[in-house]
């Protein structure tokens, strides 16, 4: 019992870390965090799409980061270092930002949709999905979801681990909207079968639209 609430605890700091880094890192286009503790020092890669905005000049901006996590989060001796993300499409949350951002400026969700999702798997993704769940129409319409899938992507057991998911919310003029992004990244192993990039010539987008 120890070991796992010790195991859960870590899984909320995570959780409240990735939260205060998207709201502070905003700027500098946050997509993930990794943590890596060891017994001396406590190792926090953020991963953004401007590591100069988290740096600052002279390191200033950073180090006012570093100060304020060990204070808010009890944090000894953090050590965080800056990566830069080297392809967008292929960022969960970078994607699903995106989406909302779109969807706020009155994209349509369907075509918005199928053309992300042929994006992400043409930028080399194994699988990918999104859904988008919310007020997908004009003022007074029904709750409707609309989701796009291609690809390999596994709906259970431990293999779900390997895939990459993010979730935020858009709020456009005509209600709420909740979009979840998930992506396989490219060169994943998968223990119980080799998977191949689809031919985006064979495969299509499949769409679901119900009433809530």
């Amino acid at each position: 019992m120890v070991v796992e609430r010790k195991f859960i605890e870590d899984l909320i700091i995570k959780y409240r870390i990735s939260k205060y880094l998207e709201n502070s890192l905003s700027r500098a286009g946050f997509s993930r965090v990794e943590i890596q503790k060891t017994p001396v020092i406590t190792r926090i890669t953020t991963y953004v799409t401007n590591p100069g905005r988290v740096i600052g000049r002279g390191g200033e901006t950073i180090d006012a980061l570093t100060e304020d996590m060990k204070r808010k989060f009890n944090i000894d001796n953090p050590q965080i270092s800056v990566a830069e993300v080297r392809n967008q499409r292929l960022e969960p949350r970078l994607v699903a930002r995106y989406i909302a951002n779109s969807l706020e400026r009155g994209m349509n969700a369907r075509r918005l949709l199928h053309s992300m999702i042929k994006e992400i798997m043409s930028n080399g993704a194994l699988g990918a999905e999104i859904v988008a769940t919310g007020k997908l129409a004009a003022k007074g319409a029904r709750g409707k979801m609309i989701k796009a899938r291609l690809g390999y992507l596994p709906k259970a057991g431990d293999v779900t681990k390997l895939i990459d998911e993010a979730k935020v919310a858009s709020y456009p003029k005509y209600g709420a909207i909740g979009i979840q992004v998930r992506i396989i990244q490219p060169g994943t192993v998968f223990p119980d079968r080799k998977v191949k990039k689809p031919r985006m010539t064979n495969v299509a987008p499949v769409e679901q639209a119900s009433s809530s």
